[in-house]
């Protein structure tokens, strides 16, 4: 790859980066830069609808893309994981003009995450790839980035095989058994209330089963799995931080799963919300913004580096009420309070436990902290 193309991957990769506050930033009320809501791409087109199996696959026409597996898992002995799986597709040719042709270069940035945690410890890691390294397709399917990867075993979508491994890191899982839902409108999902939007499908109920290795030693797990595929060219307006993000698994698992989010505005109020309550077999309530809502119960203070590697503490959020027409109010509770993927784009990624309206267990995402 030339100078060029280096030079703009690494604008790219500072652009999303950028939703660290720099020294002192934290302590303002000006709004943080937030890669997210950078405009990469066209906007999806409502009218289009999802299209199966294709939409497995890749859509380089949106900017930022996304195949996402969380865990809840239960070994042998007793001992529980959290196990994050995730594949992103960033477009760096915005115009899809590729001048020069490569094998390594096809105008896309790719990166995956694979993070693995306990109740107490949270290991984090990242690869890069381009082009030749990285497949993706969508029947059969298969996600991969060198040896990390989705994939499905036959034609058929499910079951799954995922892996990913790092040192004395590793997670082997099969993933099989759940419906296909639509999040938003027939998966339109709208994001803000200045329209923006992305395609937004999930695998919620997945049943897991396979071994992992924390610090180098292997364990046997059964438990759920939740994938989430999602793309768009921007995910939040300029004038918005991040967003909190919950997936939650019923303990009655007659009682389905719900997903709700919440944008958060420069002043990190929340600023607008969705929901999906979903069904065992798959059917989705859409609930709209004026039927949900979320507040923060307790925080809890982490240090950070800042991008000039200043010591500084950031507050995180690991306790709310979600309230949800048509339920009554749900407590959501962190089970490792320093859940962070402390790498080049840092976010929050961890189990959670629920009380009250709806008692579960899934995952939580807090990003533009």
């Amino acid at each position: 790859m030339n100078t060029t193309k280096s030079g703009i991957i690494f604008i790219m990769l500072s652009i999303l980066v950028a939703c660290q506050p720099i020294d002192g930033q934290e302590k303002t009320n000006e709004p943080i830069h937030n890669g997210f809501s950078q405009q990469f791409g066209k906007a999806v087109n409502k009218q289009s609808g999802l299209r199966f199996p294709d939409d497995h696959g890749a859509h380089h026409q949106q900017g930022i893309e996304w195949w996402y597996v969380t865990a809840n898992l239960e070994a042998d002995n007793g001992d529980t994981f959290g196990v994050q799986w995730t594949l992103f597709r960033l477009s760096v040719d915005e115009q899809n003009k590729i001048t020069e042709q490569s094998p390594w270069w096809n105008g896309q940035l790719y990166f995956a995450h694979f993070a693995i945690q306990t109740d107490t410890l949270h290991q984090a890691f990242e690869k890069y790839g381009r082009k030749n390294q990285v497949t993706i397709t969508a029947q059969p399917f298969m996600a991969r980035l060198d040896d990390w990867q989705l994939l499905s075993e036959s034609e058929s979508f499910l079951p799954l095989n995922l892996s990913a491994q790092h040192k004395d890191y590793s997670a082997n899982l099969k993933l099989k058994n759940s419906p296909l839902v639509k999040h938003g409108e027939q998966g339109y999902s709208q994001k803000t209330h200045q329209g923006h939007a992305s395609y937004y499908y999930s695998y919620p109920f997945l049943e897991a089963q396979g071994e992992v290795v924390f610090a180098g030693q292997t364990y046997k797990v059964t438990g759920s799995a939740w994938l989430d595929r999602e793309w768009s060219s921007a995910l939040i307006d300029p004038t918005q931080n991040g967003w909190d993000w919950f997936s939650i698994q019923a303990d009655e698992t007659e009682l389905g799963g719900l997903m709700a989010f919440c944008i958060r505005n420069s002043q990190q109020h929340y600023d607008y919300c969705s929901a999906s309550h979903i069904t065992p077999d798959g059917h989705v309530r859409a609930i709209a913004n004026d039927d949900v809502a979320i507040q923060v119960l307790k925080t809890h203070d982490l240090k950070a580096k800042t991008q000039q590697k200043a010591l500084i503490s950031k507050t995180y959020p690991i306790k709310w009420t979600l309230n949800i027409e048509g339920f009554e109010p749900i407590i959501i509770e962190a089970r490792n309070p320093d859940s962070r993927n402390q790498l080049s784009i840092p976010y929050w990624e961890g189990r959670i436990k629920t009380q009250g309206g709806f008692k579960g267990k899934g995952y939580a995402e807090l990003v533009g902290y």
